[in-house]
């Protein structure tokens, strides 16, 4: 049994703790509010995030960030990217000197463009093999009703990263490895972007034939700038790719669907912000995605129109309009 510690007690943390400990490791989750862990402890279930779902006994939660890292070998990041970096330096003097390290983040740091196994590496010195992401299309609320699932362990060490695998393949969920940190992560943070893109579409009230285009020129989008970054192409067409972009973008349970879809209705991006607790991190990193598509030259049309509508100086029919009156040109190019 493996000690893990879960930093981050919201949807997908939540979720992710279930998948661990369904895998027969011994998990602690911590959680910003302290009531929240009050709750899970009391009665195995975190009813702010995850309501009517049980948490098994093998999940424990706590406040104290010294108590939770005490021991683990395995520690698993699980908060909003945009306040990562200033997390990870309170809980960095607590964390054990051996413990592999695993984002489930995906986004682009706000200002530095670094990516989240960046942010690991610079916070804790840290080196490759002791970093990694898993990514893939992953729901956290049918995670946590423990419908079947699969997903991407990637790291630069691939007995680590067969390691972790081997931690969270259980009854429902079905891990695979990767080398490519960069593809994952990129995948994984660009899907985002094109799923308010196409929930924006949604909004409008169009259909399925606009909401493939946009899902699929969102894909070489988001190829396009992983391969400017050393990524395998591959990676995009797997689950950290393709699978994740056609789950976030297809169903109402994603944050960032529904985001768009708002968009799409005419409500303003604070409106949206004000009207729910849960992150939609598109909205966040569609500027950093922008900003490291054209610094390193990638033609970049869905986050700059994405970007442009979140911060108010587009509407989402402006967008849509704008998309079709682009210059044609080759697919391939």
């Amino acid at each position: 049994m493996t000690r893990v510690c879960v930093l981050g007690a919201g949807s997908w943390g939540t979720a992710f703790s279930l998948v661990l400990a369904d895998a027969g490791n011994d998990v602690t989750l911590w959680a910003r509010r302290e009531e929240v862990c009050e709750t899970i402890n009391r009665r195995r279930e975190n009813t702010d995030y995850l309501p009517g779902v049980e948490l098994p006994e093998g999940v424990s939660a706590t406040h104290d960030t010294e108590r939770a890292l005490s021991g683990a070998e395995v520690v698993v990041f699980a908060v909003p990217s945009q306040t990562f970096r200033a997390n990870l330096e309170q809980w960095a003097p607590y964390i054990p000197a051996t413990a592999v390290m695993v984002s489930l983040m995906k986004g682009v740091e706000l200002g530095t463009l670094r990516r989240m196994s960046e942010v690991i590496a610079e916070v804790t010195d840290a080196g490759p093999s002791r970093i990694a992401v898993v990514s893939g299309p992953n729901l956290s609320h049918e995670i946590a009703q423990r419908e079947p699932a699969a997903s991407v362990v990637a790291c630069a060490d691939e007995d680590v990263a067969r390691r972790v695998q081997d931690l969270v393949h259980g009854p429902a969920f079905r891990p695979y490895t990767s080398l490519d940190v960069v593809g994952c992560e990129l995948g994984g943070a660009y899907k985002n972007v094109v799923a308010l893109s196409v929930g924006m579409a949604v909004g409008l009230g169009f259909g399925d034939n606009t909401t493939a285009s946009v899902i699929t020129r969102g894909l070489a989008e988001t190829a396009r700038l992983a391969m400017a970054m050393g990524a395998d192409p591959l990676t995009l067409m797997g689950l950290a790719g393709l699978g994740d972009l056609v789950a976030t973008c297809s169903s109402p349970l994603s944050r960032n669907r529904t985001f768009g879809e708002k968009l799409g209705l005419g409500m303003t991006t604070a409106e949206i912000v004000a009207s729910t607790r849960q992150v939609a991190e598109g909205a966040k990193s569609c500027s950093s995605l922008l900003a490291l598509a054209e610094k390193l030259d990638v033609d970049a049309p869905i986050a700059e129109h994405v970007e442009a509508v979140v911060a108010g100086r587009m509407t989402a029919p402006q967008m849509m309009e704008s998309f079709v009156a682009r210059e044609t040109k080759s697919e391939r190019e």
